[in-house]
């Protein structure tokens, strides 16, 4: 009896030291979750996904496009001696300008001379048996008129004057053939230009078929290039009016498109095989700068002259299938999705044809985060500034905060406990 009792009085004050215990359990409990509940608040992000954004550029401009093209030289001969003979002399340096009609090489002239020679006596003989022939035939014909001779004897008369006559016209061309290999032996320049070197130098023997070196035009020169379809459709017809584009180009050494010219040619078919047009521009070169034979880059203007484009980045720009197409900031910060039709670079940016209005701001960066009508938190910045260095640092700051803010709240809770 006696330890029941003591076990009795021990009972009351165990059973409430246990419902002190459950209580602070409940209590704890409770400010955990409020705890937990407060961190979930300041911790969600406000909207969509954090992005950069830029408002569409507009600016009046003469749209153009950049092709790669060579030099080719408006004039360009090879030079070969019409007469086979020995090269006695070499008139020019290599790489120097010359000037139509100056003398390049000579050629041994003293066979020429002397067939020279040869030729102009013998049409001078013939030329005295033909006026001899003539004189006779005269004569003959007074005689026949007074009766004195037959007919017969006028009529041989006249035939020996005219075959007499035949051979010294022909004597004639003979010499003035051999006038002519005379001054082939001196070879001379067509055009006017720069000299290449001698391919063949002094002595060797050479005939019609050597080359002996060549010259090329440079007061003007052409930029050939391949234009697209596009480009042909835009400029083409124009062209063929009469109303050439404007074309610059520029060396690789050079900056930007210093010379300008004018578009002189443009075929009358494309190639099928790949959908390219030769076309051509002629430039003037006056310090001779431009030589044929070397790459150039060549932008061609717009014939329609200067009008208003939208301009955008590359980076907004994304591809579904065979179709670009770039996200709108839309009402309610939501991105809409907006098929576009893209023209050349200008500056940096990218020619806009369809699709988009001045003002309107697209995605620039963080288009891996847009979904078409998800809502998005867009950050604007300038369409032609670096939209990934600006907005790099903003995830790693919100996530900094969001640590900041759980950590602030877990030492309130151990304060209350």
């Amino acid at each position: 009896m006696k330890t029941i009792k003591q076990m009795t009085a021990l009972a009351g004050p165990l059973a409430a030291a246990m419902a002190l215990a459950g209580l602070a359990t409940i209590g704890l409990t409770g400010c955990d979750d409020a705890n937990s509940k407060t961190a979930q608040a300041q911790g969600a992000p406000q909207g969509g996904p954090p992005v950069s954004a830029a408002a569409v550029v507009e600016k009046t401009l003469t749209e153009t496009q950049e092709f790669s093209g060579r030099l080719e030289a408006i004039e360009q001969v090879q030079i070969r001696p019409r007469v086979a003979g020995f090269i006695t002399a070499i008139n020019f340096k290599p790489g120097s300008q010359v000037k139509k009609g100056d003398v390049l090489f000579v050629i041994d002239a003293r066979p020429f001379q002397a067939e020279a020679n040869r030729a102009q006596a013998a049409a001078g003989s013939a030329r005295a048996k033909a006026e001899l022939a003539k004189l006779e035939f005269d004569r003959a014909e007074k005689l026949l008129a007074d009766k004195a001779i037959a007919q017969r004897e006028l009529d041989e008369r006249s035939s020996n004057f005219k075959q007499l006559d035949a051979d010294a016209r022909a004597a004639q061309a003979q010499y003035e053939a051999a006038k002519l290999n005379l001054d082939y032996t001196r070879v001379t320049s067509p055009i006017s230009g720069r000299v290449s070197k001698a391919e063949i130098t002094l002595g060797n023997l050479v005939d019609a078929s050597a080359v002996l070196t060549s010259v090329v035009s440079l007061e003007n020169i052409y930029a050939s290039f391949d234009g697209d379809e596009e480009t042909y459709l835009r400029v083409g017809a124009a062209a063929h009016k009469g109303q050439p584009a404007v074309v610059r180009i520029g060396l690789a050494n050079e900056e930007g498109f210093p010379h300008e010219g004018k578009l002189e040619f443009v075929d009358n078919q494309l190639d099928a095989r790949s959908g390219s047009v030769r076309m051509r521009a002629r430039l003037a070169n006056d310090d001779g700068a431009l030589v044929p034979g070397l790459f150039a880059r060549v932008q061609l203007a717009g014939s329609t002259g200067a009008k208003p484009v939208m301009l955008i980045n590359d980076r907004a720009v994304s591809t579904d299938q065979n179709r670009k197409f770039v996200f709108v900031v839309g009402a309610g910060n939501k991105a809409e999705y907006r098929p576009v039709t893209l023209g050349p670079q200008v500056d940096g940016l990218r020619v806009v044809r369809t699709g988009l209005k001045a003002g309107e701001k697209i995605v620039v960066n963080g288009l891996q985060r847009v979904r078409p009508g998800a809502p998005i938190t867009p950050t604007i910045v300038a369409m032609d500034a670096d939209p990934l260095a600006a907005n790099v640092a903003q995830p790693e700051t919100k996530k900094d905060e969001k640590v900041a803010a759980v950590s602030t709240d877990a030492k309130a809770g151990a304060t209350k406990e």
